[in-house]
């Protein structure tokens, strides 16, 4: 069973925007977000829509569209659907503090679905497997990825990796800065 209480429990909802957890769906394509979050350290935060919550995952070096490049993934605490659209300041002593832009957001599909009758299912089998394969349609991550899960002690370790398609460059889509909904950047929301 799927839950937000982990996610709930770390956040004191009097003093945040931060959405509270609740399970709700796409009626359409599943979706996915990746927040740029300049907490304690500035990294990158990975999320998919499964079943009604977002499975999410910390990027400290943030995403890469080069195959060559594997980018650690850490897998946290799944967030409620509803903060695909958070962007905005958590206050200092809070848990995350610190500023949230949505850098990256769109749809998302299997790689594979050929033959699948229950996408989510199928999702839900991989992630158990540790092997994810998705297609990413959104304004800077295009095309083909996978989460593989490292076989270590540490059971939240993944690796982000672009695969080889049309859309794999050397260019650092980092270097786009800008957020997808307010085009602006992390420091011109903190002002």
């Amino acid at each position: 069973m799927i839950s937000l209480n982990k996610y709930n429990q770390k956040r004191n909802f009097k003093y945040i925007s931060e959405p509270e957890g609740a399970i709700k769906k796409s009626i359409t394509e599943l979706v996915f977000v990746m927040q740029k979050h300049a907490a304690f350290h500035l990294h990158y935060d990975f999320r998919l829509e499964i079943d009604g919550v977002l499975k999410s995952w910390v990027l400290p070096k943030g995403p890469s569209m080069n195959p060559a490049d594997k980018r650690l993934a850490i897998m946290v605490e799944d967030h409620p659907y509803d903060y695909k659209d958070f962007e905005g300041i958590i206050p200092e002593g809070n848990y995350g503090a610190g500023i949230v832009m949505i850098w990256d957001n769109g749809s998302y599909t299997l790689a594979d679905n050929e033959g699948v009758a229950n996408v989510e299912k199928k999702l839900n089998c991989d992630l158990k497997e540790g092997h994810l394969s998705f297609i990413l349609n959104g304004k800077k991550l295009k095309g083909e990825f996978a989460l593989v899960e490292l076989k270590t002690k540490d059971d939240n370790t993944w690796l982000f990796i672009k695969k080889n398609d049309q859309y794999a460059s050397n260019e650092d889509v980092l270097d786009q800065d800008k957020s997808v909904i307010s085009n602006m950047t992390l420091e011109s929301l903190e002002k």
